[in-house]
């Protein structure tokens, strides 16, 4: 069961990713694309293939990173306030996302997992692709409100979902998907680019290095801190 082993070290979602699922009692046991339910709890699922050779995977190509942000975000943001998100905002604020994304991950797995980070497939490349959803910045900094402040206790939320492929094949390894809200920091504190970003890069640092770690593990690449 030398496979099962593998994608066993990689469930990620155990020790520090913790899944969502809607109803994670009703968990299928083969999901749509056909991957298998390797753990599931109280948080959420993992799917799998339980027969993949992760350990043929030494380069890693990662797509750029789609962002969503939560139903009626905009709606409810522009509601009853002076100020108003603007279709700019929104593009700037996905792209920014995007590229902190990249940046976060490109260096968590390339620099410190020690894979090769390539824009090519290749029989030992897996691909990352991410999407980033539900997207909610409680108080984000607008190119219409620069004399204007908000304070807030968290920054907001957001939830990551992976899809792993084979870069080569195209064929879906695993799926996982994770929702994390910035730290409530018991008390309102004025909210702008700078810390917004702090905080985004925060969860995606935690998102990359549980990535890593288990990925190293599956691969059998040292694990370092």
């Amino acid at each position: 069961m030398k496979h099962r082993n593998i994608i066993t070290s990689l469930v990620f979602v155990a020790a520090s990713l913790p899944l969502l699922a809607a109803a994670e009692d009703k968990a299928p046991e083969l999901n749509a694309d056909g991957l298998q339910l390797i753990e599931k709890d109280s948080r959420g699922a993992l799917y799998a293939d339980p027969d993949a050779d992760w350990s043929q995977f030494s380069k890693i190509m990662l797509d750029e990173a789609t962002v969503a942000f939560r139903r009626n975000w905009e709606r409810d943001l522009n509601r009853g306030s002076a100020t108003r998100v603007r279709t700019s905002d929104i593009e700037r604020i996905k792209n920014d996302l995007a590229a902190l994304f990249n940046d976060v991950f490109a260096t968590e797995l390339g620099e410190k997992g020690g894979y090769e980070i390539v824009e090519a497939a290749g029989p030992d490349v897996l691909r990352i692709a991410p999407h980033i959803i539900d997207l909610d910045i409680y108080a984000p900094d607008l190119s219409s409100s620069m004399n204007s402040r908000s304070y807030v206790r968290s920054a907001g939320r957001m939830t990551l979902k992976l899809e792993l492929l084979d870069s080569e094949t195209g064929d879906l390894l695993a799926e996982a998907s994770d929702r994390r809200e910035a730290p409530d920091r018991g008390y309102a504190q004025w909210a702008n680019r700078v810390s917004n970003t702090a905080e985004a890069r925060n969860m995606l640092k935690s998102w990359a290095k549980a990535l890593r770690v288990r990925l190293n593990e599956a691969t059998g690449k040292p694990v370092a801190d």
